[in-house]
This record gives C-alpha cells, sequence and structure tokens, in this order.
C-alpha cells in the first residue's frame, strides 16, 4: 500500500479510532495521542499490509496496542495532574464510564469496538483475533456485568 492510498484510507476511519481510543485512556488528549501514534506506526508499516480490505482492522489492532501500552505505562508511573477530562461524546455520563473502566480488559475491547466505534461482530472478531462466537459471548457477558452495575448504581 503506498502513502496516498493509506491516508485516502484512513479518512474515513479516524473517528472511529478516536471514539475506541478515549474510551480506553478516558481523556481527549490521550486519545488524540494515541491515534497519532497508531497512524505513525501504520504509516510506517504501510507497505507490510498484505491485504488491503482489513485496512480497518488492521488499524484498529494497532490503536489497540497502543492503547495498551499507554495504560501500561500509566500502572508505573501516576502523575499528579491525573483528572478525568470531561467529554461531550455521546457516552459521557459518568456511571457508564466507570462501569465500562470496571469490566475487565478482554470485554472492554469488545464493548468499545462494538458499540461505541461501530464495528460489526466480524470486524471486531479480526481486530482482536479471536473467533466470532468468543466476540458474542463476551459481548453478552459484558452487557450482562454493565447491566448489573449500572442497576446497583440506580439503587444507591
Amino acid at each position: 500500500m503506498r502513502h496516498d492510498e493509506f491516508a485516502v484510507r484512513l479518512e474515513p476511519l479516524r473517528h472511529k479510532l478516536y471514539k475506541s481510543a478515549l474510551l480506553y485512556l478516558g481523556s481527549e488528549s490521550a486519545a488524540v495521542d494515541a491515534v497519532d501514534e497508531a497512524v505513525y506506526k501504520g504509516l510506517k508499516a504501510c507497505w507490510k499490509l498484505r491485504q488491503p480490505d482489513y485496512f480497518d482492522t488492521w488499524m484498529t489492532r494497532i490503536l489497540m496496542n497502543v492503547c495498551y501500552d499507554e495504560l501500561r505505562r500509566r500502572k508505573r508511573f501516576v502523575p499528579l495532574e491525573d483528572v478525568p477530562e470531561e467529554s461531550a461524546e455521546d457516552y459521557d455520563g459518568l456511571p457508564l464510564r466507570e462501569a465500562l473502566n470496571k469490566l475487565p480488559e478482554q470485554l472492554r475491547a469488545v464493548v468499545t469496538l462494538r458499540y461505541f466505534a461501530g464495528f460489526t461482530l466480524e470486524e471486531t472478531s479480526a481486530a482482536l483475533d479471536i473467533p466470532r462466537g468468543t466476540v458474542a459471548t463476551r459481548q453478552r457477558k459484558a452487557l450482562q456485568l454493565l447491566r448489573l452495575e449500572l442497576s446497583e448504581e440506580v439503587t444507591e
């Protein structure tokens, strides 16, 4: 894949990548940085992409790896200015964000890609490199846990 083709294919995917990173990292500035880093890594390696049909899932996988790296880095260093930013996104209800953060990483990845980035089961399966049935199972389990967590929020 050439660099100009990379840029054309990336443009419609940019918003999905940003929303996914925002859900993983929890702050707008960290999400923008993660998307920038993923685009940079993707651009450097775009010549390695063998099947251009999988560009979206390939870029999503790169972004998820960048987000995982950032989360691992945060566990080692806790900055004093670590105050959550408010977001104007459609999910900015604090109970939902907290409930998502309490989910195990595997379940959070499925929910993030399926409901906030708008991926299909097949796209999510390809991005996470797991079978389609596993995506469906994790999605069902995550939704049950979210329902339970959010119903506890309402009763308190």
